[in-house]
């Protein structure tokens, strides 16, 4: 299988790139190498046949059009974003740019291939979220995969935006999707302005670990 990999300088999307070239799947990894990607990320494959790297903004059309072309992928996992709570606030038009009109842009350019295919109804467009879309939960209950969108911060609304244009594309157009809503991760590579790394980092230089509210959220992790 071929894939095409956005954000797969990333941290979640390079452990993508690893697993999957491991598996024996062809990928492309397509990003733009944004401040918080890194190549060094996937140097483990960077040499492995199985690997491309296409240095495109998932905002350029034309650039994704000739990737899907140059490289006719079987499915496309979207994980490049804008991903950082705090940076949200502080800047939120990055966030609607990249997540909301950067996943437009890309749906096009995977609809226009699968389009052009024949409409294969082997093709996927796996769209990669976030439970924050759902906003904040007490200390009882869970979030389900009914639970009405609630997002409390730019960045949640964007990447809410985001999973609604992917749903669209799907009822409007036929696309074949899957969307998918994770909680927290953490492993290898993890970019160190978030939460693990922070506090690992801060402990180990003496410095003081930022608490949230009154540091009671809950969260749940994926290594």
């Amino acid at each position: 299988m071929k894939l095409l990999v956005t954000g797969g300088a990333g941290f979640i999307g390079s452990a993508v790139v690893r697993q999957a070239v491991a598996a024996g799947h062809g990928v492309v990894n397509v990003d733009c190498l944004t401040y918080a990607a890194c190549l060094d990320n996937v140097a483990s494959v960077a040499q492995n046949p199985l690997y491309t790297f296409e240095k495109v903004d998932i905002r350029d059309g034309d650039g994704l059009a000739r990737v899907f072309d140059r490289h006719r992928p079987d499915a496309v996992m979207h994980l490049a974003a804008e991903s950082h709570v705090d940076r949200s606030i502080d800047g939120p038009g990055a966030f609607i740019d990249t997540n909301v009109t950067g996943t437009y842009t890309l749906l096009q350019a995977a609809r226009g291939w699968w389009q052009s295919q024949g409409r294969p109804e082997s093709f996927r467009f796996h769209h990669i979220s976030t439970d924050e879309v759902y906003g904040s939960l007490g200390a009882t209950g869970k979030f389900t995969e009914t639970t009405p969108y609630d997002p409390r911060s730019p960045y949640s609304a964007s990447k809410a935006a985001s999973d609604h244009l992917v749903r669209a594309w799907h009822e409007t157009y036929g696309l074949p999707v899957v969307l998918t809503n994770c909680s927290n991760n953490y492993g290898p590579y993890h970019f160190p302005e978030k939460l693990i790394p922070v506090v690992i980092l801060n402990a180990l230089a003496g410095r003081s670990i930022p608490i949230y509210g009154q540091g009671q959220n809950v969260r749940d992790w994926l290594y």
